[in-house]
């Protein structure tokens, strides 16, 4: 076991740093990417800004195999779109020797399971080899073992259906092609589709949000075109969010902006919405559903579905999870991530201990690691994966060291992003880790400390 390798699946930002992090340790792991190129998801959306800024998207020990060969940090305030996040970060990294070794894109893993063990087996389990089922770009299988397995392939690429019930609305399955999931490029390759149409864009969240300000901007041009934003939900000062008070100022931006362009009357809203059918009237859809306890139905030319995305399960099913039955992540990490009680600005940094599973030495981390929870931040996965290598390789100092960047020395925060979780007044004052004490993992810009366990 010990001379197999730690598996990583997925080739984003999270997965990538994972594999930093076990380099700078001396292991060798192998990084398995569905896509043909590493950040393929972030692909998907490289069109979008950012709203948290260069310094909370750059991984420590990313930063530092980089630096060794010359690249240099962007900005440290800047906002990169994905398209900038991958050319000027994830491609240089990949493209280091060091990683590119470790690396296989085209390389689908399908199921994991222990070596001659399926989910019933007990016997000597946890000393039995994970054996990952490999799908090639030409359509070829083969199999990798692997002593410990990280799964950060996100779930960008399972998005959640229209329906209200959680499951597709009648007809969805169906019409399929004819829905867009996702932000679509309005700015570019997407344009013609949606020039002078009517629109119909379900969702609450910052994808939702981004899609209809572009939407407006496009409008401009074909003025008479109509926007309807659909919302199961009719909270609208949630959704704005937290305007200028925001930790992260172009995410509060966004909420001010899409708030002022309801208020001046540029789109529709049904709310609370819930769609139950998605019917086709020739080259028109229909939503129908219920607002306010009437039936009602909605027509456009193209619905957009911003609603979010859920985890794909499927590939663990040979193994034993402890997941919490509403939000599908670790049990231990959804009191912590639950958006009921959350937003992305009062989730406590977390690491091994809330993400370890009854299936010894497998993990979920990034945005996968939350389930269908939308308050994931880059800088979280960067510390999950931190924690969980240092664990890997016997450092449980390190592992349990889970680490806060505070802006403001002595103020309790609950992520990268500085929101108070605790007045100061009342918050017990953090001791500042000695330089020689901070474990791999921090950051240069800020001041790293311990959790201090009374706070928060």
């Amino acid at each position: 076991m010990t001379k197999l390798p730690v598996a990583i699946i997925g080739g984003g930002p999270v997965g990538l740093a994972a594999a930093a992090h076990l380099l700078e340790r001396g292991e060798s792991p192998l990084l398995f990417e569905a896509g043909a190129t590493v950040g393929a998801n972030v692909l998907d959306w490289g069109h979008v800004r950012m709203f948290s800024p260069w310094k909370y998207n750059v991984d420590a020990a990313c930063r530092r195999l980089l630096e060794a060969s010359g690249w240099r940090m962007p900005p440290a305030e800047g906002l990169p779109t994905g398209a900038e996040l991958y050319q000027h970060y994830l491609q240089p990294l990949a493209n280091l020797p060091a990683m590119r070794a470790v690396i296989r894109a085209g390389a689908r893993v399908t199921v994991i399971s222990r070596r001659h063990h399926d989910k019933m087996k007990n016997g000597d389990r946890n000393t039995a080899p994970f054996v990952l089922r490999i799908l090639a770009a030409d359509g070829s299988e083969d199999t990798v073992e692997a002593r410990a397995v990280i799964d950060a392939s996100g779930a960008w690429h399972k998005q959640n259906p229209l329906g209200a019930d959680g499951a597709p609305a009648l007809g969805e399955n169906q019409l399929r092609q004819r829905i867009f999931y996702g932000i679509p490029d309005l700015r570019g390759a997407h344009r013609e589709r949606y020039a002078g149409k009517s629109v119909i864009v379900v969702g609450s969240g910052h994808s939702a949000i981004n899609t209809l300000l572009d939407l407006i901007d496009l409008r401009a041009d074909y003025p008479r075109a109509t926007i309807t934003w659909v919302m199961r939900g009719d909270n609208l000062r949630k959704v704005y969010g937290g305007g200028e008070d925001d930790a992260l100022q172009a995410r509060g931006q966004l909420g001010m902006r899409i708030k002022a362009a309801v208020e001046a009357g540029a789109l529709e809203i049904a709310a609370p919405f819930a769609i139950t059918h998605v019917e086709s009237n020739g080259e028109h859809l229909t939503l129908r559903g219920q607002q306010d306890g009437r039936e009602k139905t909605l027509s456009a030319a193209e619905i957009i579905a911003c609603a979010g995305a859920r985890p794909d399960l499927s590939l663990t099913s040979e193994l034993r999870l402890d997941l919490d039955p509403s939000l599908e992540s670790a049990r231990a990490l959804a009191p912590l991530i639950d958006p009921n009680l959350h937003s992305c600005g009062t989730v406590r940094p977390h690491g091994e201990a809330e993400l370890r599973q009854p299936e010894k030495d497998f993990y979920i981390v990034g945005m996968k690691s939350y389930g269908r929870a939308p308050t994931f931040l880059a800088a979280t996965g960067y510390e999950q994966v931190r924690s969980i290598v240092a664990a890997l390789c016997g450092d449980w100092e390190a592992a349990r060291a889970v680490q806060l960047m505070l802006p403001e020395t002595g103020v309790c925060v609950t992520d990268y992003a500085g929101i108070e979780c605790c007045p100061p007044a009342e918050a017990a004052q953090p001791a500042l880790l000695p330089i020689s004490e901070i474990p791999v993992g921090t950051a240069d810009s800020l001041p790293i400390f311990r959790l201090p366990e009374r706070c928060c």
